[in-house]
């Protein structure tokens, strides 16, 4: 492979060499032509990586825009939620004071009403009090009616009978009338007591439980309220200042969007050069790996066409695009009907890159969409369950990769693609490589692309 990049910038030295045998000059201007070329070549190389450097940074930078945007957005949602919530309490505060203004009238109402009924048991103390000295004045009377009855003789006996049955009826209404005086009284003291706790009195020293409690509950009421108003106010300037940051945040995505088109445009201008000198037919130091990626592409699509012409596999089934997800694979992974048939022919040829130099990373082919069905085996390891740090950088097989760089060389169809991009392997770690693909053309059909990628 270097011998025929040798080749090719040896023909037309060689040719200038015989023209101007007789004009050394000529020959050292030219020679100088091309070491300016390389040089230039050199330069543009590393620009390109300064490019790429500057655009993953970009790239991050956006992620984390995105991120905080998405935040913002969230927390004017909560604010939001909590203004609303707020309102809530304000009104249930509002409410609870009138309902304590009203309970608390109510328990005046109820305190006039006991007083009532305490007038009332007097009323009956008293009428008792009058029941106990009546049954007190029949006794005597009965009393008497009795002494004279004894006196009668046999005449006054039925009379004195009835004297004393109407005195023992006094005797059992004075003891009933005792009774309910002392109940009434008993009574009359604890009802008196509640009537003093539920009267509420702005001139005594010192309200009633009762009343204390449900001033210490108006108060609890009052400082909820007042709180909730203050919380409100709070949460309306947060929104605010959190709208303010939102639209903050949305112009430093647009600003940053800007300077990522522009980082882009740069980078595909500093890749448009290198492609450009290399396919001048000067030798540069990317030169051998683009002719080892062309012959790499060549040889993958002669193996399909011969797949295809042993009947191993058809057409439907080579350029399938119906990428069935694999259970339980973080990254996802997928596969397809031409897997077997990658991982039988694949192989051979790309374990076989990975030794044209020590630069390379990886040599993989593609289809048209990203989709790597085999990688080199060093990368096809079986996935850990939950380690998406360790599978992104271990297990890149059956995935597919279609970021800017992936699908740019899985869709080229000129004669080769130099490309200069950030390698994601996982937990915020990224490889700076050099990428050169060329397509697999399959009986005149694209199959997708060779990807051969190497260090600076």
């Amino acid at each position: 492979m270097m011998a025929f990049w040798k080749r090719r910038s040896a023909e037309p030295v060689a040719f200038k060499g015989a023209a101007s045998a007789a004009s050394p000059d000529a020959e050292r201007q030219d020679q100088r032509q091309h070491q300016l070329v390389r040089d230039i070549a050199q330069t543009v190389s590393s620009v390109g990586r300064d490019a790429a450097e500057v655009r993953g940074v970009l790239e991050d930078t956006q992620k984390v825009v995105m991120s905080q945007a998405q935040a913002m957005g969230a927390l004017s949602n909560e604010l939001s939620e909590v203004r609303s919530a707020q309102q809530v309490i304000s009104q249930a505060t509002e409410q609870s004071r009138a309902a304590v203004g009203r309970a608390s009238h109510a328990l005046e109402g109820v305190g006039h009403e006991v007083a009532g009924i305490v007038q009332t048991l007097r009323q009956v103390s008293d009428a008792a009090s009058e029941i106990t000295k009546i049954a007190l004045q029949t006794r005597l009377v009965a009393f008497n009616a009795s002494v004279e009855a004894r006196r009668a003789g046999e005449a006054g006996r039925g009379f004195g009978v009835v004297a004393d049955a109407v005195k023992d009826l006094a005797g059992k209404v004075e003891n009933s009338s005792k009774a309910i005086m002392g109940t009434v009284l008993a009574l009359d003291g604890r009802i008196e007591a509640f009537a003093r706790e539920l009267r509420s009195d702005a001139s005594q020293a010192q309200q009633s439980a009762i009343h204390q409690a449900f001033a210490e509950v108006r108060s609890d009421v009052a400082q909820i309220a007042a709180s909730a108003q203050q919380s409100e106010h709070t949460v309306k300037s947060l929104s605010g200042r959190a709208n303010d940051l939102e639209q903050e945040v949305q112009q430093a995505m647009i600003s940053l969007d800007t300077a990522f088109s522009c980082s882009d445009r740069f980078l595909k201008l500093s890749e448009q050069l290198i492609e450009k000198i290399a396919g001048s037919g000067v030798e540069v130091e990317d030169s051998p790996y683009i002719q080892a990626a062309q012959e790499a592409a060549m040889e993958i699509s002669q193996l399909l066409e011969q797949a295809l012409e042993r009947g191993q596999i058809d057409s439907t089934k080579l350029f399938d695009e119906q990428y069935r997800p694999i259970a339980g694979t973080q990254p996802a992974q997928h596969l397809t009907q031409f897997v077997e048939l990658a991982d039988r022919l694949f192989p051979t040829v790309q374990e076989r890159l990975l030794g044209f130099s020590a630069k390379v990373v990886y040599c993989i082919a593609v289809d048209r969409n990203g989709y790597v069905a085999t990688h080199n085996k060093k990368y096809c390891q079986p996935q850990r369950s939950g380690d998406l740090v360790w599978n992104t950088a271990n297990s890149r097989y059956r995935r597919i990769f279609n970021d800017r760089t992936g699908l740019a060389s899985a869709r080229n169809q000129r004669p080769f693609l130099l490309q200069t991009y950030r390698r994601d392997m996982g937990g915020g770690n990224f490889v700076l490589l050099k990428e050169v693909s060329a397509p697999i053309m399959v009986n005149g059909r694209h199959w997708g692309g060779l990807r051969l990628a190497f260090n600076f």
